[in-house]
């Protein structure tokens, strides 16, 4: 009963983590009428790591010394990596179209998750997990006409990114409150990100307004922070290739606060869509999920 528990669990924070994560790409292309791409990426970062570094701060929580080079492939991916090659991809893409790349996440997630953390989803996952796939791109291509281009290169780099970031900080959330994982994360990488953000500051400020301001903030303190405060903890609490399969829905959340916020139209279609959908993560939770053998000790 407490395994199942824990996966429901695991499953109900990711799902607040990736409604946080559906507005990164809407709010970065907001962002993109008032700063470049570069600027983008280093400001979020120090944002965010004004935020975590005073609630460590506050907190008293000790530097995890023994995780730095774990907690720097965190930074790398998640602070740099994904940001940076999403901010080039929606120079040439709605928000709405990004969706469909990402609509590849969980699949991404579940790969590094057995390279990386030793999962071994069974048949029934990936089956789940390509069907999944399948029907966000579909959707994603009917509603807004996709064609594949630079852009959809550059939000595959950020994918990857991203995905790799999710185990990472899976693992060390096993060890260490999920915040504390992304909240050290930036705050290792601040020194770089306050540098950078300096320079690319008189080239990568363009006359903003409160709404990109409002989107840099939102980018800075829920995409970067807060929303890995929520997945971080799901995803080690439920299993990183289960609760990954949530990130089905991250598409539909982008699409809906597309539509509010910067206008793209969405149709009719996507209430049947996400039926679908929410389906396949059901069946996708009840399939079986195991882990690599270790290498010593065994028969």
């Amino acid at each position: 009963m407490r395994v199942l528990s824990n996966q429901a669990a695991g499953m109900l924070l990711g799902l607040l983590g990736v409604t946080i994560f559906g507005g990164t790409l809407p709010m970065t292309r907001l962002a993109l009428e008032g700063f470049g791409p570069v600027f983008i990426t280093l400001a979020r970062a120090v944002i965010a790591a004004a935020a975590a570094g005073t609630a460590l701060w506050l907190l008293r929580r000790p530097f995890p010394r023994a995780h730095l080079p774990t907690l720097a492939g965190v930074g790398l991916c998640a602070v740099f990596g994904f940001p940076i090659f999403s901010s080039i991809a929606l120079q040439t893409i709605p928000a709405s179209h990004g969706g469909v790349v990402l609509g590849i996440l969980p699949l991404l997630t579940a790969v590094f998750a057995a390279i990386v953390d030793g999962e071994r989803p069974g048949p029934l996952f990936w089956l789940c997990g390509v069907a999944g796939a399948a029907l966000v791109i579909a959707f994603s291509l009917r509603e807004s006409g996709f064609h594949l281009g630079a852009g959809d290169f550059w939000l595959l780099l950020a994918a990857m990114s991203a995905s790799l970031s999710y185990v990472f900080s899976a693992k060390l959330a096993r060890l260490m409150p999920g915040w504390e994982v992304i909240g050290w994360a930036v705050v290792i990488c601040l020194p770089a990100t306050l540098v950078g953000t300096v320079l690319a500051a008189g080239s990568g400020i363009h006359d903003p307004g409160p709404m990109q301001y409002g989107a840099l903030l939102y980018l800075g303190l829920m995409s970067m922070f807060g929303g890995f405060i929520f997945w971080n903890a799901g995803l080690a609490l439920g299993g990183i290739a289960r609760v990954a399969q949530v990130q089905l829905f991250q598409t539909f959340v982008t699409l809906a606060i597309s539509a509010l916020v910067l206008g793209e139209a969405v149709g009719p279609e996507t209430l049947g869509f996400a039926l679908a959908v929410a389906f396949v993560v059901w069946l996708g939770r009840k399939a079986k999920i195991g882990r690599a053998a270790p290498a010593a000790g065994r028969a």
